[in-house]
């Protein structure tokens, strides 16, 4: 991977988005399986977790929160050294609505595979 490798982060990206919009609990380990890193890390203001069984873990939270809802990416990917960042929202099936929206930055290992996801929310539902 070189420093500027566009495809590298568009392909990381693109299993990230499948990762979390995979149905079924054998699929989403498959998904992850395939998008990070066996130590891989995810970090956002609601979780902090590594390795697969935990990311796992906060995709199914999500999926359960969320039932039906297909994260999409917002605008392009920006990327450089292995890093990248993008945006992103959760869509409602029903209505289109996007409740929850934010941005990640991701480091990737030399496989293309995700090492660090570091996520920012910038919009969260009230209570």
């Amino acid at each position: 991977m070189t420093a500027h490798d566009t495809a590298a982060y568009q392909t990381a990206v693109a299993r990230y988005f499948e990762a979390w919009n995979v149905q079924g609990t054998e699929n989403i380990d498959k998904a992850v399986a395939a998008a990070w890193t066996e130590e891989g890390s995810y970090t956002d203001p609601l979780a902090d977790v590594s390795g697969h069984e935990g990311i796992a873990t906060v995709i199914k939270a999500a999926h359960e929160q969320f039932p039906g809802f297909r994260f999409r990416q917002t605008g392009t990917i920006d990327g450089h050294h292995h890093i990248a960042r993008f945006g992103w929202e959760l869509v409602s099936p029903t209505d289109g609505s996007a409740p929850v929206a934010g941005f990640d930055v991701i480091t990737l290992a030399d496989d293309g595979r995700i090492h660090t996801v570091h996520g920012f929310l910038d919009r969260v539902p009230t209570a």
